[in-house]
């Protein structure tokens, strides 16, 4: 493209080159096409493996900094910039305290790991103080009234969130080749923090687990047929082993009923069952019983927990159960249990 500057048009007429113009320069001296920094932080998160849900918060909410400031590019703000954004979410937007502390955790990831500044302001930040509540816990019966309200197709997912104590993502993304019938066990795979655990496989499961690896399979098998669906598979595996996203100990425990595109590659998969089709079925179910709590998905997992210290189980035996770092992440199930010094007796009930 002819430059249409004065000091262009006084020199032969020639393009300006890539050097001249501040544009980078790829080899043979062709110009490489400025990369968008969403793109920029995609790669990053990528190359750093964060999870694809830290990948989809880091971008909105980098996103959304960028728009409220009128498209600025971040280079040209600092932490006036970052506080006001920040004030905004708390005071105007109200959002929790989990919710401020993700978007501030996505702009320091934007400043130090993609645009590599490493100023003071960046750590003098304030973080929000989360408040720390109680869980919802459903009694044995509420827990039994839920379970039996599921619609089929889901109860056996509700099953296992409670019966094993799982996260909704741990059971939704379980595959054939974690389930290990031999050893009445599960193998959670990548859980949070990406840490592997082994759970108990409920005797009363097994059998439903069995018919509905049959069903998985009719699945896998169509899929091969038609040649689409193969499934995600992690890190470099795919690299490796090309065709292990085809085969059945990968194929997943509860596969979606279609395929879908593939965000990051663009190819035709099988994804699991989603974690909203999940959440609406929960809500469903909860519906058509008589109990009042709020209760959500992982309040299943909420209730594993205490029913396994009102059986008298050890609290580290728990903690290795759930996948806890810290003992102190289990211990709020004893609050809501009342043991140790929450089970002090009022002595208004030692006067009758």
């Amino acid at each position: 493209m002819k430059s249409t500057s004065p000091s262009s048009s006084r020199s032969s007429g020639s393009a300006a080159s890539p050097v001249q113009t501040g544009a980078r320069v790829g080899p043979g001296g062709s110009p490489i096409k400025p990369v968008r920094l969403l793109d920029q932080l995609r790669e990053r998160v990528r190359y750093l493996h964060y999870s694809w849900r830290t990948e989809e918060a880091y971008v909105y909410w980098v996103k959304a900094f960028i728009h409220f400031h009128g498209t600025r590019h971040p280079r040209e703000m600092g932490p006036t910039e970052v506080e006001r954004f920040l004030s905004h979410l708390a005071n105007e937007r109200k959002v929790s305290a989990s919710t401020h502390k993700q978007a501030l955790s996505a702009l320091l990831f934007l400043y130090k790991q993609v645009l590599g500044v490493n100023l003071p302001w960046l750590g003098e930040i304030g973080r929000p103080k989360t408040e720390r509540r109680l869980p919802v816990v459903l009694s044995r019966d509420e827990v039994a009234q839920l379970l039996h309200a599921f619609d089929a197709d889901y109860r056996l997912i509700a099953q296992l969130l409670y019966g094993a104590g799982l996260r909704l993502l741990e059971g939704l993304r379980l595959r054939v080749k974690d389930i290990d019938f031999d050893h009445g066990a599960i193998i959670v795979r990548e859980g949070k923090g990406r840490k592997d655990r082994t759970v108990m496989l409920p005797d009363s499961l097994v059998q439903p687990l069995r018919s509905q690896l049959q069903h998985a399979r009719l699945q896998w098998e169509r899929d091969r047929q038609a040649g689409v669906g193969a499934v995600f598979t992690p890190d470099a595996l795919a690299t490796k082993y090309p065709r292990a996203g085809e085969t059945w100990g990968w194929f997943w425990l509860f596969p979606a009923g279609d395929t879908s595109v593939d965000s990051r590659t663009g190819e035709i998969r099988r994804h699991h069952v989603l974690d909203q089709t999940f959440q609406r079925a929960f809500k469903r179910a909860l519906s058509r019983t008589h109990i009042e709590k709020s209760a959500t998905p992982h309040t299943l997992r909420h209730s594993f927990a205490t029913h396994l210290l009102q059986a008298h189980y050890d609290i580290r035996t728990v903690q290795e159960l759930l996948g806890h770092s810290d003992v102190s992440t289990t211990m709020i199930y004893t609050h809501v249990l009342k043991v140790g010094g929450g089970g002090v007796r009022s002595p208004l009930d030692a006067l009758s």
